[in-house]
């Protein structure tokens, strides 16, 4: 049982006591004193790029740096927080953006350092790499070998920097903002009532035909109203993408998202190949569903309507219990880092209007603390995304206990791992529990989870790849052509029992994934091995151990390398084979007792 009170709002004071705390001041010209100290020991010295001893006293104040003042202050992790629940707000725009301008002249000029050492002469480079006293930071030297090829001098990679908010930040800020101060009527169990962006969203999956269709017809009126910026910033977001691309030599869109995850890019082709070609499989589910909920077919917001009887509305106190089982089950550490995220003040719950949609766990730098940020309606899936997000959160803070601040962070393959690991476990509990006609439903469930996580993120990733191509092609793309190549991904994986309805061509105006490019591989990548790790937790309890391990491992490996260590090969084709078939087994489990059931 938990000790202490649930909080269900921020407590940002560990950061500052308000906007107006006058500390922000204090802490950026403490941020300014030190980062120029460094700078201004290191920036015109040449020892440390040959002398491996010189190296380790650098990287020793680096990371010092980077661990309490690094470019991604407190005050910007601050500011980008409180904007996250009030996008609306022009005073906290205003501040967020001098935090952001303030830090980025940090990181301009302290770049120099990484640059220098990038560029490090390939004849030295093993000798730094096995020298004894660096082998703690041997892997964040690879990469930066690595990356060499691809980065440009000190003084382009400023400009690359000074752009980047105008041509993708801003533009992807301004649709999302736009987006969530939006209300509309909307018919609900209560009449007809007004709803935030967020409460629109959850209301299509409401199993009563007349309030989910309400409230799709809210949300595409919403998009359309939004069509025609969004069409402007899209382009300009695909047209700096092209630019950075070409400027540093990338030979594919997707490339850069794979250098920066630190993972091969055969591996993820291996991956996006396998599961294209299982497409079936969520057809097949999809024509189950129809026959389970009566539907000659499902329009495309009706995809994820729960069946049968988990209509239970969760009340977060209900959410909390049932996460706080699972994690005790599994291991004692991981429920007292819930325990400290939801008793001291690091969740915000409840959507509200203005605040951003959907979910999110950040951390700024290792001595920040982690915050997590939901819009819990009391649904089953707002339950789902809560663990997802807390797996992210228990991974960020393992990492912290761990690793040092070059190594904090954890590349996206990895933190998906962790989220999709601690959903199933939830959903598992639920099924434990349930006889056969609440198992069907919930295996209904586990299989909408598992077909979006997997499936529809793949069709993503197409359509990503699609739409850079055809953009690099033709140099615009029509709000029209947009939706033509959406809903041609979207069909792919769907078939014909779910209808493309009118107005889904223009469901990627509000998919920010799109805006940060290609990443959505990880969510298909990270199920596909949690389920491996999953199967061996249950064959023996001792794996947890293994598991914590590579939750800690931050930065310090290759995501290939972490992998391995749990007989996890991620470059073997037949891997990613063996969890998609985990898919199917249980399709044909379901098929087979709504059979019996006499419900197909």
């Amino acid at each position: 049982m938990l000790k202490k009170k649930i909080e269900v709002s921020w407590n940002l004071k560990p950061l500052f006591s308000s906007d107006n705390d006058p500390s922000i001041n204090k802490k950026r010209k403490e941020v300014k004193t030190i980062s120029y100290k460094f700078i201004n020991k290191w920036k015109s010295r040449e020892d440390f790029l040959k002398k491996p001893e010189m190296l380790k006293e650098a990287l020793y104040e680096y990371g010092l740096w980077a661990k309490d003042y690094g470019a991604n202050t407190k005050e910007l992790y601050y500011f980008s927080l409180l904007e996250s629940k009030d996008q609306d707000n022009p005073k906290i725009k205003a501040a967020y953006n001098l935090a952001h301008d303030f830090a980025l002249k940090i990181q301009n000029d302290i770049q120099f350092f990484e640059l220098k050492l990038a560029k490090i002469d390939a004849s030295l480079q093993k000798k730094f790499l096995t020298f004894a006293d660096l082998l703690p930071l041997k892997h964040f030297l690879e990469k930066l070998f690595l990356k060499s090829k691809y980065l440009l001098t000190d003084p382009e990679e400023k400009i690359i920097n000074l752009k980047t908010a105008p041509a993708l930040g801003n533009w992807v800020r301004m649709t999302q903002a736009f987006l969530s101060k939006e209300e509309a009527e909307v018919v609900t169990d209560k009449g007809k009532v007004n709803q935030n962006f967020s409460e629109i969203i959850a209301l299509m999956n409401n199993k009563n035909k007349v309030i989910r269709d309400s409230a799709a017809k809210a949300f595409n009126k919403i998009l359309l109203k939004h069509l025609d910026v969004a069409e402007n910033e899209l382009n300009s977001v695909l047209q700096n993408k092209k630019v950075d691309d070409e400027l540093r030599g990338y030979q594919r869109p997707d490339q850069e998202r794979h250098i920066a995850d630190d993972i091969d890019t055969k591996v993820v082709d291996a991956l996006v190949k396998s599961v294209s070609s299982h497409f079936d499989i969520p057809k097949r589910f999809y024509k189950l569903k129809t026959k389970l909920l009566g539907l000659p077919k499902l329009e495309y917001h009706e995809r994820n309507v729960e069946y049968g009887k988990l209509e239970k509305r969760y009340l977060f106190s209900d959410a909390v219990t049932l996460i706080n089982k699972v994690l005790l089950s599994l291991d004692r550490e991981f429920a007292e880092i819930f325990e400290g995220f939801i008793t001291t003040g690091k969740i915000d719950v409840y959507p509200k209007k203005g605040k951003r949609s959907g979910a999110f766990a950040d951390y700024g730098l290792i001595s920040h603390p982690t915050y997590i940020l939901l819009n819990f309606t009391g649904q089953l899936e707002d339950v789902r995304t809560f663990a997802h997000e807390l797996g992210h959160g228990i991974n960020f803070e393992l990492v912290k206990k761990t690793q040092n601040a070059l190594n904090f962070g954890t590349p996206i393959s990895v933190t998906e791992v962790a989220s999709t690991f601690f959903e199933d476990f939830v959903l598992q509990e639920l099924e434990r529990q349930a006889d056969d006609k609440l198992r069907l439903a919930i295996m209904v469930k586990k299989l909408d989870d598992d077909v979006s996580t997997i499936f529809r993120q793949i069709a993503f990733y197409n359509f990503e790849w699609e739409l850079h191509n055809k953009f690099r092609e033709k140099g615009y793309l029509s709000k029209e052509e947009i939706g033509k190549i959406f809903q041609k991904h979207m069909a792919s994986y769907m078939g014909p029992s779910v209808e493309q309805s009118e107005g889904s061509q223009n469901w990627w105006v509000y998919v920010s994934h799109f805006r940060y490019f290609f990443y959505v591989y990880s969510y298909a990548s990270g199920l596909l091995i949690s389920k491996s790790l999953q199967a061996s937790v249950k064959k023996d309890a001792k794996f947890v151990v293994k598991l914590k391990d590579f939750l800690s491992a931050g930065l310090s490996e290759s995501p290939e390398n972490t992998f391995a260590k749990l007989a996890v090969d991620i470059a073997d084709k037949s891997f990613w084979e063996k969890g998609i078939s985990e898919v199917e087994n249980l399709l044909s489990e379901t098929e087979k007792l709504a059979k019996k059931l006499g419900k197909i």
